[in-house]
């Protein structure tokens, strides 16, 4: 038996706090086969201690009258004894078990918690800055300048010579009306010119040479990247064709993911700065122009979008930078480390240290979580113990005694449960002991439940007045809390 004992206790070292389940199972076997040794020498304090029922750590709410093995893992029932009903609002754990485990626990801490955002962007054309070159009119494709998509050109370069024959007849009417120097046909063959779709310097031209301008050069309306150019020589344009698609580069666009617990340190107009790894030690400055309505339903982000000069054209399509939000103000907080949170998703919790052993499930109010912090708002005090490590053992005892359940306890809560119809059985007093009762009976038909024997709570003391070990009764009760509560209880008649 000591040889299987300390074989054991190095299992459970070796599997550590990182074991999980396993190791809250092994640590339950060893302190068995450990009870199991020594109880030859402790019969007078175990005679002392009286058991209330026997249950199994995985299944809790089953509940046993006499030790063994459990019937749903291969592992023994543990004994819950009288004297720890007196423990309150806390859960107890052997120090030998929480030292195997490994559990961990930091101290709840007043400190300054920065408000600084981090993150990676990468950078994209400005959209903001797009020029689309068309045709004015229908023509041909005399010539296509040495361009091509990508190509960075500056602004008034020529792309393209076009011959538009519609605009050819109606310069040759433009000069014959010049020569009458009647300012009314004038100004109507100029207005003709425009319509058809001439640019304006294009007739200053015509009207200062005295001659049609056959040839019509497109050129670019402002300077950046050509994105697209869809023309070759000898092609046939019609009015309205897109020529080419042009995207200025004054500035670029940085798009960053930022984690929708920093959102509200995020604000349209606020400074950032930017780090490129092909300019190390140079900052970049921008602003943010707009955090976006969507959110990444995978990765929790929001998109955030920020405007950046690009000074001497530095700055490409695709390059990655990290940057930083905020002023890294300092705001003194209560402060614990993010990994003592349980959250369950309706309330947040943490696990205080009370002394000897004990811990104790408090509900506590988020704040702000960063570099591994989180800040509390309301629930715990300076100075405080809380579990960093190893909460699954002491959550599986907290649910075996209600007590998470508990938290969320109120009057409206308890007015739904009472009126809920209640599960009836028939059964014998095996234990009888303030609120709580311990009954062996029949099959109840409402839960599928056959004959066994379990703990129940009295909702009111005083039900079980006149009645002792031994007596038949009939009771209805309910599940409330995380306990099966007895409603009614009446002496049956044989």
């Amino acid at each position: 038996m000591k040889k299987s004992t300390y074989l054991i206790a190095m299992l459970i070292v070796a599997v550590g706090a990182g074991s999980g389940m396993a190791g809250y199972w092994m640590a339950h076997r060893a302190a068995g086969a450990q009870a199991m040794q020594t109880e030859p020498a402790n019969a007078a304090t175990q005679v002392e201690r009286k058991v209330l029922y026997w249950y199994d750590p995985m299944m809790p709410n089953q509940r046993f009258d006499k030790p063994g093995k459990s019937p749903f893992m291969d592992m023994q029932l543990v004994a819950k004894y009288a004297d720890e009903q007196d423990e309150g609002a806390a859960v107890r754990i052997n120090p030998g078990i929480s030292q195997n485990l490994g559990m961990r626990t930091a101290k709840v801490e007043r400190g300054s918690i920065s408000s600084t955002v981090r993150a990676v962007a990468n950078v994209q054309l400005n959209d903001r800055q797009v020029a689309i070159v068309q045709s004015r009119s229908n023509g041909f494709v005399e010539r296509v300048y040495a361009r091509a998509p990508g190509d960075v050109i500056a602004r008034g370069a020529p792309l393209v010579d076009l011959l538009i024959p519609e605009w050819t007849g109606a310069q040759a009417e433009f000069l014959a009306v010049l020569g009458t120097k009647d300012v009314a046909l004038i100004q109507a063959a100029r207005t003709r010119l425009q319509l058809l779709g001439m640019p304006g310097d294009l007739i200053g031209h015509v009207e200062k040479s005295g001659r049609p301008q056959t040839i019509v050069t497109i050129a670019a309306p402002i300077a950046g990247l050509i994105q697209t150019l869809d023309i070759r020589s000898g092609m046939t344009v019609s009015a309205g064709a897109p020529l080419a698609r042009i995207n200025g580069l004054d500035t670029v666009w940085l798009e960053a993911a930022i984690p929708e617990a920093q959102a509200a340190q995020v604000n349209v107009g606020d400074k950032l700065e930017a780090d490129f790894a092909a300019y190390p030690g140079e900052k970049f400055t921008g602003k943010i122009l707009a955090v976006l309505p969507e959110s990444n339903a995978d990765s929790r982000t929001l998109r955030v979008r920020a405007e950046l000069p690009n000074r001497d054209g530095k700055l490409r399509p695709g390059m990655y930078a990290q940057i930083t939000l905020g002023g890294g103000k300092a705001t003194p907080s209560l402060l614990v480390p993010s990994e003592a949170v349980i959250r369950t998703g309706a309330r947040n919790i943490l696990l205080v240290t009370t002394g000897d052993g004990r811990y104790q499930p408090v509900e506590v109010k988020l704040g702000q979580e960063s570099d591994g912090k989180s800040v509390i708002l309301d629930g715990v005090t300076d100075g405080q113990q809380v579990v960093t490590s190893g909460q699954f053992l002491i959550d599986s005892e907290a649910s075996l005694k209600g007590m998470l359940t508990r938290l969320n306890t109120s009057p409206a809560a308890d007015a739904k449960s009472a009126q809920m119809p209640l599960n009836e059985a028939t059964g014998k007093i095996e234990l009888l002991q303030g609120p709580d009762i311990t009954l062996s009976h029949g099959p109840v038909p409402t839960l599928g439940w056959g004959a066994m024997t379990m703990s129940f709570k009295l909702a009111r003391p005083e039900m079980a007045a006149g009645l002792k070990t031994g007596d038949s009764v009939h009771f209805g009760f309910q599940e409330r809390n995380g306990d099966y509560v007895i409603e009614k209880l009446d002496r049956s008649t044989p």
